[in-house]
């Protein structure tokens, strides 16, 4: 008898064991799909920028792209589109002031969620992040003061200047790599315009756009024009590689313009002719 009940209770004692570890592995099944789950969240810029309720914008100052206006408040082309994409998100849109130079560390590094500054669509750019469909027009432009804009009328005879200003890291730059210019880096665009008034440099590179809001008469640089056009490109929005937010945001823009949305911001700036239909 004291046999049976041994035996008896050894059996009981397997079931305990199995069922332990039957209990123990699915345990184990259901802590892994949720970290499954966790990573699919985490693999979703859209659902990053939406939880946190902010899209952050990396920008420069830039006008008519993006300025600040009497109040302090950044304004422009691209700033009120960005708050109207924001808006379609449901969050609110945040302005940072980057180093253009740094543009890719401060999306990779989640510093910002956008590039969003009148960005030419270089092959470097579109290798390091996922670029939105262009939505303007521009090109490279030289700068130079009035009194001497006859003699640099192309970029054969801009070759004869010493010294060019451009934002480092620019498309700017890249021109005047491109072109052999003998160049200086400084912080930004404005900047740039800032060297030629003063005569730091003989010349600055700067974006069509913004040349044609800031040089010649009635604007702050009234002794400055531009001549020589050194190429042709086209502006788009940066995200992170791989960002869902690339697909939303396309699908904003065509929307954008088929209601009007984007010529009505466009005609505030000054930017009509160089809208892409």
């Amino acid at each position: 008898m004291k046999k049976v009940i041994a035996l008896l209770m050894a059996v009981l004692m397997m079931g305990v064991i199995f069922a332990g570890c039957a209990s123990s592995g699915n345990t184990g099944s259901d802590t892994a799909a949720t970290p499954d789950s966790a990573d699919t969240a985490d693999d979703s810029d859209l659902a990053y920028v939406m939880n946190k309720g902010t899209l952050v914008v990396g920008i420069t100052d830039f006008e008519p792209m993006d300025y600040k206006d009497a109040n302090g408040e950044w304004i422009g082309f691209d700033a009120d589109m960005a708050r109207a994409f924001a808006k379609t998100l449901g969050v609110e849109v945040e302005f940072v002031e980057i180093d253009w130079d740094n543009k890719v560390l401060e999306l990779d590094g989640k510093t910002v969620d956008c590039i969003w500054n009148g960005m030419t669509l270089t092959d470097e750019v579109k290798s390091a992040m996922s670029t939105s469909d262009p939505y303007c027009n521009n090109a490279q432009v030289v700068i130079v003061k009035k009194d001497v804009a006859d003699q640099y009328a192309d970029a054969e005879a801009c070759k004869a200047l010493t010294n060019f200003a451009v934002e480092s890291g620019s498309a700017g730059q890249g021109q005047a790599e491109e072109y052999g210019f003998k160049f200086t880096e400084v912080k930004d665009q404005a900047t740039a315009l800032m060297e030629v008034a003063s005569g730091t440099c003989d010349a600055a590179i700067i974006d069509s756009l913004m040349a044609a809001a800031m040089v010649g008469e009635g604007t702050s640089y009234a002794d400055l024009v531009y001549t020589a056009s050194l190429n042709s490109e086209e502006y788009g929005v940066g995200f992170r590689t791989g960002s869902d937010i690339t697909a939303e945001f396309n699908t904003f823009l065509a929307g954008a313009v088929a209601d009007g949305t984007v010529d009505k911001i466009a005609e505030t700036y000054g930017v009509q002719a160089a809208l892409i239909k």
